[in-house]
């Protein structure tokens, strides 16, 4: 890290506390208009209240409100919650398992300043001006990225909460098509907000800025089982996975099989319960506990199988602006950035595949390449000329 900071250039000197200093305005501006929030909590409410007044107040519809509580989705939102049947334990679980989903908006900020700083390492830093190929060793040093996981974790997970995170921007959408959510406008900005993160770096916001990706990945970093992370499963497999569950979320959630309209099977293995410290549903304990352990010897389990920003990420990753992009006029298929990839994505794009696999931008295959072949630019940029872009 020392050497890596001795061979910047001036110039990227000035690159790098000038980012630092537009990160911390960012976040600065966020805590600024932060609004305030409207002290809410299940103690408000009471079982003479019928649905229809309880759910605009926790900002969901009624039928959203009505899912909470168990009930059908169509049941009569004029009732009382007595005459439905409804126990003060049960309202009171219902209440606050939709407060723990309230947007902490500063987190917005939070994820906007470190994707920036991380397209701005992946780009401009990682590789100093003042070095050659044959100090390439030093290139793109581990403690940048482990220092970002590590504040993810901590603030855009246990330090804010669950909510907001990518994975459920996405489900809120398609909740908020289904009818659950009242305010489509702002879950669908929410979702593009994410999206953008992801399309400006190859899935930069899942690679650095996920709480629980970092989480995740900050686990896989652990030096055990080193013979394990060699083996990888097939993306066709896990790709394959990833879209015959989200498939089935949306046909149970749109009432097209099953009889549980309005129902979210991610909400039962939802790991992100973990930074909210919410984890009575076993389903949830299980997950979390299988994400974390697999974690040891495998990459990114939940977003490989699981998560559906994720998948829909990846579908749009073909419009990545800045990503790891290889010359192939160079590359001689040596190896050394498909072994030093922890999933198929450096394999798939040296054999030109069509269809690739997800790139996280960890970094791992920046620095291994001997004929210095491949390059974290822009779109378009042959990767044998100098990268500065900026």
């Amino acid at each position: 890290m020392r050497t890596w900071f001795k061979m910047l250039s001036k110039r990227q000197i000035q690159w790098l506390y000038g980012t630092l200093a537009a990160m911390a305005v960012i976040i600065l501006i966020g805590i600024i208009i932060q609004p305030e929030r409207e002290e809410v909590s299940a103690e408000s409410f009471y079982l003479d209240n019928s649905i229809a007044d309880i759910a605009p107040t926790l900002g969901v519809t009624g039928k959203a409100f009505a899912k909470e509580l168990k009930l059908d989705i169509e049941v009569s939102k004029k009732l009382s919650l007595r005459e439905l049947g409804i126990t003060e334990e049960e309202l009171q679980h219902a209440v606050e398992h939709l407060l723990s989903h309230e947007d902490t908006m500063i987190k917005y900020y939070i994820f906007a300043a470190l994707v920036l700083g991380a397209l701005i390492y992946l780009v401009r830093l990682g590789r100093p001006d003042n070095s050659d190929i044959r100090q390439k060793k030093h290139w793109y040093p581990n403690l940048p990225y482990l220092m970002t996981l590590i504040i993810t974790v901590i603030f855009c997970g246990f330090a804010f909460g669950k909510s907001p995170n990518p994975m459920e921007s996405a489900v809120k959408l398609f909740k908020t098509i289904a009818g659950l959510y009242p305010d489509p406008f702002f879950k669908t900005i929410a979702f593009l907000f994410f999206l953008l993160l992801a399309v400006v770096g190859s899935k930069i916001i899942c690679g650095w800025a996920c709480p629980f990706g970092a989480l995740q990945e900050l686990i896989y970093f652990i030096p055990v089982l080193k013979k394990l992370k060699k083996k990888k499963i097939p993306f066709w497999i896990t790709n394959t996975v990833r879209g015959i569950i989200f498939i089935i979320m949306l046909l149970i959630l749109f009432g097209l099989i099953g009889s549980r309209k309005g129902l979210v099977i991610y909400h039962y293995i939802n790991p992100f319960n973990l930074f909210n410290f919410d984890l009575e549903e076993n389903t949830i304990l299980i997950a979390v506990a299988i994400f974390l352990i697999v974690s040891f010897g495998f990459y990114r389990s939940l977003c490989q199988f699981i998560c559906p920003f994720g998948f829909i990420s990846w579908i749009f990753e073909r419009l990545s602006i800045f990503s790891v992009r290889i010359d192939h006029d160079l590359c001689t298929k040596c190896g050394a950035c498909i072994r030093a990839c922890p999933l198929d994505s450096a394999k798939a794009k040296v054999e030109k595949k069509k269809i690739q696999a997800d790139c996280f931008s960890c970094t791992r295959c920046l620095n291994v390449c001997l004929i210095d072949a491949i390059k974290y630019t822009i779109a378009g940029k042959h990767t044998c000329k100098k990268s500065n872009v900026f």
